[in-house]
């Protein structure tokens, strides 16, 4: 019984077409550098949120923090999420 190669390269050709544009897409990103300031804002930003309006900005700021553990004496994973946002209105 022959096998039916036609399936079988459209599927590898769709598979290597989105291959190659990933490896492209990542090679021209250009990498990212560590700034220690923000990653102590980060840090100090309480739990919850907050929100602070002034005359030209509005400031916002959100932290979640979870423990998730896989049984009771078991090892878990902590989940530390924050964002910080702020708009700026000013007349030209």
């Amino acid at each position: 019984m022959p096998l039916p190669l036609a399936p079988i390269i459209a599927l590898s050709l769709r598979y290597g077409t989105v291959a190659i544009a990933t490896y492209t897409i990542a090679r021209r990103i250009e990498r990212g550098r560590r700034d220690q300031r923000a990653e102590d804002s980060f840090d100090e930003t309480p739990e919850g949120m907050t929100l602070r309006r002034e005359a030209e900005q509005v400031n916002a700021t959100g932290r979640m923090r979870r423990v998730f553990r896989f049984s009771t004496s078991g090892p878990g994973i902590e989940i530390d999420a924050t964002a910080l946002g702020r708009v700026r209105f000013r007349k030209v």
